[in-house]
């Protein structure tokens, strides 16, 4: 069985940072390009960044790019999702997502909230 679990959001304030992490399991994680994407109240999912199979080449939303990072380690695992100087439009739940197809339906995912 397929299984991902977010961990590591939480309330920070505009210009802080969070470390976001993904945990994978049930599938071929290290043959898998691998995503996050968020979804803001009220609106539909937006694909933030994604990582090919050999962590090279990260793909950013022009939203994001230059203040998160997105990262994996193919021996735990586990992906990543560096998030610096975050801004209140930054507020949504993270989801990781197997490929670059923003679905949010797989996992439950991990809440940023961004204020002051």
């Amino acid at each position: 069985e397929v299984q991902l679990v977010e961990s590591g959001g939480g309330l920070v304030q505009p210009g802080g940072s969070l470390r976001l992490s993904c945990a994978a399991s049930g599938f071929n994680f290290r043959t898998s390009d691998m995503s996050w994407v968020r979804q803001a109240p009220g609106l539909g999912p937006e694909w933030v960044s994604g990582i090919g199979t050999g962590g090279g080449s990260p793909y950013y939303a022009d939203s994001v790019r230059g203040r998160f990072t997105i990262s994996r380690d193919n021996v735990k695992n586990t992906l990543y999702l560096q998030m610096n100087n975050l801004k209140t439009e930054d507020t949504g739940v993270y989801y990781c997502v197997r490929g670059w197809v923003a679905d949010v339906t797989r996992s439950q995912g991990t809440q940023v909230t961004v204020s002051s």
